[in-house]
């Protein structure tokens, strides 16, 4: 099969279409054909040599963590699936390919788009890892640092459905985005501080940091305490004595229900941009970059 790959660490030029040996779903595994595949920033700096416990055991490799696909091999000892099935999921062995291996997935509603389900898997997991870490309660006060991103907007949707007041940080252009999913939007950069004691003057009771943009200080003093702040994006959070989360725990059941809620509309996830596969280099070039309004797609 004709896959990205990467045989070192670097830029995103690193990254080619070439040929590539096609898996076959082992035990406890299944092959997808694969519809879509979502790109996270943790791809790049996967690519790029940044978090090496990451990175894959052996190269030539294929980037890529969630997909989502149909079915078409079922390996020994997996249930409840079938050939043909509608499937999103973590893969194992990379997902910017035509076939990926999933041991983690959950079923596609049939009015869930190919690029939406392909976006959910990390940024679902993610978000609700993170505010179970956090212990929020019905009546509470979240500042969630960059709302306006995909694992941020669902966070938002996620408390507001929990009965929590979120106060999102975003770029002015996405507040009315972040009005229509339930938080109270301020800007990022100087003032934050003043900004989110304005519109939360009681304080706030717990901070999730999903922008790392080195203001983990700022954060910390709105909070008054290091204690009940998770960051998944900062990697000088031990420094300053705050919980990095770095997820990996791919609860199926939540994921299937997070692709429900999606399904009905009521949990929504932005898509940014839909490329071909062929076009790795350039998405991964701009999900470097930041700021980016959503999820990245790659179609085979």
């Amino acid at each position: 099969m004709k896959a990205i790959v990467y045989e070192e660490y670097g830029s995103p030029d690193v990254l080619r279409f070439a040929e590539f040996e096609e898996p076959h779903a082992g035990p406890g595994q299944v092959r997808i054909r694969v519809r879509a595949a979502a790109v996270n920033p943790v791809d790049h700096k996967i690519r790029g040599g940044w978090v090496p416990f990451l990175g894959p055991s052996s190269f030539p490799a294929v980037p890529g963590i969630e997909a989502a696909g149909v079915v078409d091999e079922v390996g020994e000892g997996v249930t409840g699936v079938s050939v043909g099935d509608d499937v999103l999921g973590w893969t194992e062995t990379g997902a910017y390919a035509p076939y990926a291996l999933l041991n983690s997935f959950a079923a596609k509603p049939a009015g869930l788009d190919w690029e939406t389900a392909a976006a959910l898997p990390v940024a679902s997991e993610t978000a609700s890892e993170v505010l179970d870490l956090l212990g929020l309660a019905e009546g509470e006060t979240l500042l969630l640092h960059g709302a306006a991103g995909a694992v941020g907007s669902l966070a938002v949707q996620l408390a507001v459905a929990r009965g929590v007041t979120v106060v999102g940080t975003a770029s002015p252009g996405n507040h009315d985005h972040l009005r229509a999913l339930g938080a109270l939007p301020v800007a990022y950069g100087e003032g934050l501080a003043d900004q989110v004691r304005a519109v939360a003057p009681q304080g706030v009771d717990a901070v999730f940091d999903a922008a790392g943009s080195g203001d983990l200080p700022v954060l910390i003093e709105l909070r008054g305490t290091t204690d009940r702040i998770v960051t998944i994006a900062d990697p000088q959070a031990a420094e300053h004595g705050v919980t990095f989360h770095a997820g990996g725990t791919h609860p199926a059941g939540t994921l299937a229900e997070h692709a429900r809620l999606a399904a009905e509309g009521r949990l929504r996830i932005r898509v940014a941009e839909s490329r071909p596969l062929a076009d790795a280099v350039q998405v991964h070039e701009r999900s470097e970059a930041g700021h980016v309004p959503g999820k990245l797609i790659l179609v085979p």
